[in-house]
């Protein structure tokens, strides 16, 4: 949980018709088991220290990061052309679901400016413009300064030009606003490399830094950079260097590199800029070191030490420091010390103590006042604390929200000097809500509603639901629907969506996207299953290591409720997920394949042993504490257990989308390369079977603001298409 760089870019992420009926129409046409690609098989052993297997399909692996060989671009392209014969006579349903998608977004929207150190700052499209443009205008905490210009920062649009790929990855502005440092990333493979341009002149520095990670923080002396170069194998972390700007980066000097690759190591700056933090997590243990931002060559010295099993996130400002912790406290405490004390656990002093039914995940600092991002009942909301030697409220309070199903979270908080905290609410059905509110009034005034063109919130309706898993715990959902087009009688087609690892939370989200399947009968539904931390850090920890399986019992107990209770119908539920969630798709497929019509895995982790053997792999080091280390049983033996790629069996499949990015650096491509070979070989059902390789992108898939909508186009076509909804269905209505 590495605190933000002092300033990073506000990117704006946005991503009727009648409803679906009609019993699923199965569809082989164009496209047909007996059409699809043929891999090669060739004997190949993976070597473990606990037990060897066959892999036949290993030879589909390339490491190369600028190309891969040919016959496996061969077979990629086949799959690709398979899955484009197979859509082609959908095309007008991609192309009606695009335009939708498209067409609820306004076109030359922008974020609301946030303020910091005199100026406000903010980014604005232009219409038609994938990329956004960064701008800033002079102020007060009150307001931009009428008569001071609109000053263009970064124009992403052109520096995005002529490549298939771009994505801004970090940024910071210098104290004095003469400097503005950025990375960013051509390949989709998270290489980035680091810019410095001028805001006085507009010239950009020769100096260019490759493969960095996006964290970024300026001294005091405004000339002075700290920054993260990679590793150059596993990616995700490395030393952090100091740079000197107009000088050559051969001369930087390392600042610290951490010899535990479990530990990725970030920079940031604090919010009044007087201190440069040094930030070192594990899934199980953390570190904070820092130095005063006055003195950058100074070394940085540890603040809050490791603890085996102890997990500390460190927020300063002025002499203060406020530390979120797990030490005795689960589901994390809030304390605080003096510079001199954070090394000593009996001298902090607890400002909001842990409590059982409620977790803590964020924290912003203000001048007399603290802003808590905490978790309760699935639901992130934000709380207030009085806080320092003046305070600017009487007693805590929380954030009064207007659904009983949302999230809220702290929003662009970059100066502690201003006397609002800055809050994002939203819902499934309320779109992307900016508030600020006031840290002593409480007042709370809308600074902006996310556009979304044709919508009308009244026609839909959202809810908590919690669903009873097999071992008797309660499993919360969220749930969302167009009241005039669902019914709950089971007729309605169902997307469930899930995610489950790492204690991150499946929040309760909107998605102009999804308002096509909701105008067309669809429940939408979130499944917060176990291996999140949507219930606290039990919730988390009951989804990990030796306990993974109740995230994949969680999701199939989920499933099997919500048709009992006729939410949804038995022959037309659809399931995604992505990453982590698609390794949650690939259990599920085998071990409860015929509740699903149809199931997406998008850049799944399907191969779970043999990248968790491998050291080479990014990330794999890093997560032994999050899955298991299979150099050791039992781990080995309980993730083979349920290790997609491993259990595939000749035996009927759902229809199956698996998505993968030939760049990924997170799941490399040929994990769901091989897996899609392996289940084409195995599986016994007529039902379609597709795999789609971007050859452009890494684990996030396209960049830009509709680029991105093809695959979900793709992904809603295929599903509709199983729902009966799909070649000759009428035009969706209003």
């Amino acid at each position: 949980m590495c605190a933000l760089p002092a300033f990073a870019l506000l990117l704006l992420a946005m991503d009727g018709p009648a409803a679906v009926s009609g019993a699923p129409v199965p569809r082989t046409t164009g496209g047909g088991p007996r059409d699809a690609p043929v891999a090669t098989r060739i004997p190949y052993t993976v070597k473990g220290p606990v037990g060897d297997r066959e892999d036949p399909y290993y030879w589909m692996r390339d490491d190369d990061p600028t190309s891969k060989r040919a016959e496996i671009m061969d077979y990629l392209r086949a799959e690709n052309a398979f899955t484009e014969a197979f859509m082609r006579p959908l095309a007008a349903l991609e192309s009606q679901l695009l335009a939708e998608m498209r067409g609820r977004i306004k076109e030359d929207d922008g974020t609301p400016p946030a303020f910091e150190r005199g100026w406000w700052y903010w980014t604005e499209f232009a219409a038609g413009a994938e990329y956004p443009r960064l701008m800033a205008q002079a102020g007060k905490p009150s307001g931009p300064d009428a008569a001071a210009a609109k000053e263009l920062l970064l124009d992403e649009p052109a520096l995005a030009k002529g490549k298939s790929y771009f994505a801004i990855t970090g940024s910071a502005i210098s104290p004095d606003h003469e400097w503005l440092a950025w990375t960013d990333d051509v390949t989709g493979r998270k290489i980035s490399t680091l810019h410095i341009r001028s805001l006085r002149t507009g010239e950009i520095a020769r100096e260019e830094i490759v493969g960095v990670l996006g964290d970024l923080a300026w001294a005091a002396d405004n000339r002075t950079l700290f920054y993260v170069r990679q590793d150059p194998v596993l990616l995700h972390s490395g030393p952090v260097w100091r740079h000197v700007v107009g000088t050559d980066p051969s001369t930087d000097v390392k600042v610290y590199e951490e010899p535990d690759k479990t530990l990725t190591c970030g920079v940031s700056a604090s919010g009044d800029g007087r201190t440069i933090v040094i930030s070192l997590d594990g899934f199980d243990q953390t570190e904070v070191r820092a130095l005063p931002a006055d003195r950058p060559a100074s070394e940085p010295l540890v603040v809050v030490p490791r603890m085996p099993g102890v997990r500390n996130y460190a927020t300063v400002h002025g002499d203060a420091w406020v530390i979120q912790t797990n030490l005795q406290a689960r589901n994390f405490r809030l304390v605080e010390a003096t510079a001199t004390a954070t090394q000593d656990p009996t001298k902090w002093r607890t400002i909001l103590p842990e409590r059982a039914d409620v977790a803590i995940e964020d924290v912003a600092l203000f001048d007399g006042a603290i802003a808590v991002v905490e978790r309760a009942q699935a639901n992130a909301r934000v709380r207030v604390l009085p806080w320092g030697p003046k305070p600017v409220c009487s007693e805590q309070w929380v954030v009064e929200a207007d659904a009983s199903a949302f999230t809220m979270t702290l929003g662009a908080n970059f100066d502690p000097t201003l006397p609002f905290v800055r809050v994002d609410y939203q819902s499934m059905v309320t779109p992307p809500t900016v508030w600020d509110v006031d840290l002593a009034s409480r007042a709370r005034r809308v600074v902006k509603v996310q556009p979304v063109i044709g919508y009308d919130s009244a026609k839909y309706s959202t809810a908590r639901l919690w669903a009873p898993s097999r071992d008797g715990k309660s499993i919360p959902l969220t749930v969302a629907w167009r009241t005039d087009r669902c019914r709950r009688d089971g007729t309605a087609p169902a997307y469930i969506e899930g995610y489950g690892a790492y204690g991150i939370s499946l929040d309760a989200q909107f998605s102009s996207a999804q308002v096509s399947l909701l105008d067309r009968g669809f429940l939408v539904v979130y499944a917060h299953v176990r291996g999140g931390a949507d219930l606290g850090q039990d919730w988390y920890e009951l989804g990990r290591m030796m306990n993974k399986r109740n995230t994949f019992t969680d999701f199939i107990d989920a499933t099997e409720w919500l048709v009992r209770q006729g939410w949804c119908a038995k022959d037309r539920v659809f399931a995604t997920g992505g990453s982590a969630g698609g390794l949650l798709m690939g259990v599920v497929a085998n071990e409860a394949g015929e509740l699903y019509r149809g199931i997406a895995l998008h850049v799944p982790f399907v191969d779970v042993l043999t990248t968790m053997l491998d050291e080479t792999i990014p990330l794999t080091v890093n997560e032994w504490t999050q899955w298991g280390d299979p150099r050791r049983q039992p781990d080995y033996g309980y993730m083979g257990s349920y290790s997609p790629y491993d259990n595939l069996s000749a035996k009927p499949y759902p229809a199956m989308l698996v998505t993968t990015g030939l760049w990924d650096a997170a799941v490399q491509y040929f994990e769901p390369a091989k897996y899609v070979a392996k289940l084409r070989a195995l599986r016994t059902d007529d039902n379609p079977f597709l795999f789609r390789v971007n050859l452009e992108a890494g684990h996030g898939g396209e960049s830009g603001r509709f680029n991105r909508l093809e695959q979900i186009a793709l992904e809603y076509a295929f599903f509709l298409d199983l729902a009966g909804a799909g070649r000759g269905s009428p035009a969706p209505g209003g």
